[in-house]
């Protein structure tokens, strides 16, 4: 039963710390791991201040203990002078108390000093690492910023590639149906020129359907120009003639000729009363 709790455990602590990994920024570990140093730099400065101040008190007692020492030491020698030794033994008594008190107060200030010291130098180091630890937080957070915005990049062109990939594929497929298009169209166009394929309008020719109709159209335009030429009555216009007499007069009788034939035929053409 034990070892099933376990590897549920397990799988549970496993399963938090990969979604820990996802959502864990290191930016913001290393800033936080930063400022948790600087509260504990913060600590020990204000340990130094503490233990500076309690060696400044025993040495103010000290001081003011030596004082009366030595008021002590004048008292006795005055209560000598004036004959009273008890009066002396008794303020050199004081003054043997105060000594011992002086001589422990003294074992404490040296003990606090020496703590003080102690406490300088590890807040010393202590401040060299954390400004060490600031300089590298400073170093990896940037080389971390440039490598996401590098995998964001990469993402990125990943994405465009996939992208283009899909137009690559979609301008591709246009061009099949396009070159697919054309070629039924050619086909089309191949079978009804050949024959195999006949136009039900009519209107398809090939090409030579269509050099053989121009020359036909041309002939017949040709033969019913000479044909109104000779209803006419006008000649074919000789190659070359020799010798023109009266070039002006006889173009005005050819252009006379050719009046007097149009009104004869439009005199015929006119319906008669009856």
């Amino acid at each position: 039963m034990a070892s099933i709790i376990d590897r549920i455990k397990l799988i549970f602590s496993s399963k938090a710390n990969k979604m820990l990994d996802k959502v864990e920024d290191p930016r913001e570990t290393l800033d936080y791991s930063y400022q948790k140093q600087q509260e504990l730099l913060q600590r020990v400065r204000r340990g130094v201040a503490d233990v500076a101040t309690s060696r400044k008190r025993v040495e103010l007692q000290i001081n003011q203990m030596q004082g009366q020492v030595d008021k002590f030491t004048a008292a006795a020698q005055q209560a000598l002078t004036a004959g009273r030794e008890d009066l002396a033994r008794e303020a050199l008594t004081r003054k043997s108390g105060l000594q011992q008190q002086i001589t422990d107060l003294t074992a404490q200030r040296d003990q606090l000093a020496a703590e003080e010291d102690k406490l300088v130098q590890a807040s010393t180091q202590l401040q060299a690492r954390v400004q060490a630890f600031a300089t590298q937080k400073e170093t990896i957070k940037a080389t971390y910023s440039a490598a996401q915005a590098q995998v964001q990049v990469n993402d990125a062109f990943a994405g465009l590639s996939d992208e283009l990939g899909d137009v690559g594929q979609t301008i591709q497929r246009a061009q099949n149906k396009t070159q697919e298009m054309q070629a039924r169209a050619t086909a089309v166009d191949e079978l009804l020129s050949s024959g195999a394929l006949e136009d039900p309008t009519g209107t398809f020719k090939d090409d030579i359907t269509r050099q053989l109709d121009a020359m036909a159209s041309q002939s017949a335009v040709d033969n019913e120009l000479e044909s109104m030429k000779a209803q006419l009555g006008i000649a074919a216009a000789p190659a070359a003639p020799a010798v023109e007499a009266a070039p002006e007069a006889a173009a005005d009788d050819a252009v006379d000729a050719v009046e007097d034939e149009i009104i004869a035929a439009e005199a015929d053409a006119a319906p008669t009363d009856k």
